[in-house]
């Protein structure tokens, strides 16, 4: 047995500086998303500030059975889900089909000069990124307004309908992270053997099925993975840029179940009901990510565990 524990500390010894540099990473890990698991036990006690946690008086489910009877309940869900499985259909494709165009550019300044422009907005800020979106829709200056007035039709205010918050908030995402949510599948293509393209040509395969039956199923593993990565996050959208697109007049469309959270924990300080509505939110997306991935290998042979 001693001899079994001293190998790992001999290996750690000798590769100290690699052991250094996860370090601070778990570090992290342990301060900002294990230990305030601990929390969750608010959910279940009328948390008092004055008593503490380990002081409050325990209810039990109360506050899960107040979320279900809540009438924000179900308007909650849906536009939660309404808005994840949007960008999830709209936004999952698109970032494969760019790999796959930018894999086929021959050119080597070309390739590099459209994934620079495509990748450029996932650094604008969430803050500049709505900015930006209300310059551009405003009623009066907007720049897609005045072109439906050019062409002689009225004004819309994008951000006051509630129907176009939806569209402008995908699509808005959309454009932001395409490019950068595309280098993933640009490096699994890198990794596709050169003798399966070097035998299509002698084939005389066209490029159209080189796609369908090389590129796509070599970077098939990778489009798995990332799927069940983003079902796992159907219920994690977005707090900060949805929270500064809402107004009075799209709420009823916008309000979902992290700025619900927001406002009823810290603006109304019901902290035991909000990290109730927390892990409720939290063991849908644990549900989701566990039945994908139980499907991706049952069928897919490939899946995270």
């Amino acid at each position: 047995m001693a001899i079994q524990t001293a190998v790992p500390w001999r290996r750690i010894q000798k590769h100290w500086q690699f052991y250094l540099l996860l370090f601070l990473p778990l570090l992290y890990i342990l301060i900002f998303h294990y230990l305030p698991m601990g929390g969750l036990v608010l959910a279940f006690k009328n948390f008092s500030i004055r008593k503490g946690i380990l002081g409050s008086s325990w209810v039990g489910l109360k506050y899960f059975r107040q979320f279900f009877e809540s009438p924000m309940f179900w308007p909650l869900i849906k536009n939660t889900l309404g808005i994840s499985f949007y960008y999830l259909i709209a936004g999952f494709p698109l970032p494969i089909l760019l790999a796959l165009a930018v894999n086929e550019v021959k050119s080597n300044r070309l390739r590099k000069s459209v994934q620079m422009i495509t990748y450029a907005p996932y650094f604008i800020s969430t803050v500049v990124m709505v900015s930006i979106i209300m310059q551009v829709l405003h009623p009066r200056t907007g720049l897609v307004n005045l072109i439906i007035t050019a062409l002689g039709g009225e004004p819309v205010n994008f951000m006051g309908e509630m129907e176009y918050f939806k569209s402008i908030y995908v699509w808005s995402g959309i454009w932001q992270y395409t490019g950068y949510s595309a280098i993933i599948y640009i490096a699994a293509l890198a990794g596709i053997d050169p003798t399966l393209y070097e035998a299509a040509k002698v084939d005389g395969v066209t490029r159209f099925k080189k796609i369908l039956y090389i590129d796509l199923p070599g970077i098939a593993p990778t489009i798995i993975i990332l799927l069940i990565l983003n079902a796992g996050n159907i219920m994690n959208i977005g707090f900060e840029k949805i929270f500064l697109m809402q107004n009075d007049l799209n709420l009823a469309s916008s309000e979902i179940i992290s700025t619900y959270i927001y406002k009823i924990g810290l603006k109304h300080a019901q902290f035991s009901f909000s990290t109730a509505v927390s892990f409720f939110n939290s063991m849908i997306n644990f549900i989701l990510l566990t039945v994908v991935n139980s499907l991706a290998r049952k069928y897919g042979e490939v899946s995270i565990w």
